[in-house]
């Protein structure tokens, strides 16, 4: 994977790790959202692979970005679902050239393994997994003695086929400290308290224009939300005036036509009636 001298790589997000140094990152959707996050200051950027390409690279800047790779259940790449260890690494190849920094896989073991062994930098999923929600249901994980020791063991064996990172959602406060301090992965917390390595948002969170269920774990520091309403009764208003210009005649006007000379028309005129 190439990277530009002035993005970070993977080997300076694991010295930030190490240094006790807290990450921030955005789930972001659109050129303005991952720009607007480069300019903040945000040091790290999720983007799903279907919204991921060369304008979104220039647009996060200096930003380290996870690409999504799109799994079986959710999505495709490049008009075929990936099923097979062969079909993510095409896809973490691909998104390697447009500019990735690394790339979350939420398939089995034996296919981030595959992509571990080929240098590829993966960032996985433990605790609340919302593509595997059918199995578990919307609930915290790690609350008992049992199911932490479960998400230690599923830390260790990423840890072990060299992960580079994982997304530890919805998971008790203390539990996530304690893992994050433990395992080499960066832990990008989601719901998962202040201990975690990174601090990990959805930027339709951060900016109110969130469409249904707000997450517990959610903070909001701007009502787009009403903004947007306003604009699209701004929006509506401007059509409803444009239609009432047109009715009556009122649009288009003078300004608004393109000039013909007086003699120019004559003369077609005349053209057709020879």
């Amino acid at each position: 994977m190439v990277h530009k001298n002035n993005r970070p790589t993977v080997h300076d997000m694991r010295k930030m790790k190490a240094r006790g140094e807290k990450i921030s990152m955005l789930y972001v959707t659109t050129p303005d959202e991952a720009a607007a996050a480069g300019a903040a200051g945000v040091q790290m950027l999720s983007i799903e692979g279907k919204y991921f390409d060369a304008e979104m690279r220039e647009a996060a800047g200096s930003c380290f970005v996870q690409v999504g790779l799109p799994y079986a259940m959710h999505g495709n790449f490049q008009g075929r679902a990936l099923a097979t260890a062969e079909d993510y690494l095409r896809a973490a190849y691909y998104f390697g050239q447009l500019g990735g920094d690394c790339y979350y896989c939420a398939a089995s073991l034996n296919i981030q393994k595959v992509l571990c062994e080929n240098k590829v930098p993966i960032v996985a999923h433990v605790g609340l997994v919302p593509g595997y929600i059918t199995w578990t249901g919307w609930r915290a994980v790690g609350k008992t003695a049992t199911e932490a020791r479960q998400l230690w063991d599923q830390i260790k064996r990423l840890e072990a086929i060299g992960c580079f990172g994982a997304e530890l959602e919805v998971v008790p406060a203390k539990l996530g400290a304690f893992l994050s301090a433990n395992t080499s992965m960066l832990m990008l917390g989601m719901g998962a308290g202040p201990g975690a390595d990174a601090q990990y948002l959805f930027a339709e969170d951060v900016l109110g224009s969130t469409d249904g269920h707000k997450p517990r774990h959610a903070k909001t520091y701007r009502n787009f939300a009403a903004e947007y309403a306003r604009l699209q009764d701004e929006r509506i208003a401007a059509f409803k005036e444009f239609k009432a210009d047109v009715d009556v005649g009122n649009y288009p006007q003078s300004e608004h036509d393109v000039p013909m000379d007086d003699g120019e028309m004559a003369s077609f005129l005349q053209s057709i009636q020879d």
